[in-house]
């Protein structure tokens, strides 16, 4: 376990680019109609729901192995990075067929991709705060 923990610094920015990518790819396919995109999105999910699984799953080990006190901080990026990989699993589900489904269905798909988008941007910013402090972002 203590192995797994550690790798969350290793693996975490793989499924965050996935995610983002699936999200941006799907957003040109449904704005250019191309099913190029949709195809495109679709690899990018799944391949983001498994690796996202793992870097959850690493993370909620990281500050064990480490001997970290917990923070509201980290608890609040831990579960909004469960939530987010909980969302980008749905919408790998989601996606098997999702230009066959019902207009519903397919919103359905459409929505927990880009909320998972989201959670995983806000979740990669406390990250982020996490490991650089407060002063991440200014110059």
């Amino acid at each position: 376990m203590t192995l797994l923990g550690r790798i969350h610094p290793l693996v975490i920015h793989f499924p965050i680019a996935l995610v983002l990518v699936a999200a941006l790819a799907e957003l040109i396919a449904t704005g250019t109609g191309r099913l190029y995109w949709r195809t495109v999105a679709v690899a990018n999910v799944r391949a983001g729901a498994v690796f996202g699984v793992i870097a959850a799953i690493a993370g909620w080990l990281l500050p064990g192995v480490l001997g970290l006190d917990s923070t509201a901080l980290l608890e609040w990026h831990r579960w909004i990075g469960t939530l987010a990989a909980s969302l980008i699993v749905v919408a790998a589900l989601g996606s098997a067929g999702a230009d066959h489904r019902s207009p519903m269905e397919f919103r359905l798909y459409r929505l927990t991709l880009f909320s998972a988008a989201a959670l995983v941007a806000v979740t990669g910013h406390l990250g982020g705060l996490l490991v650089w402090g407060p002063d991440l972002l200014r110059p």
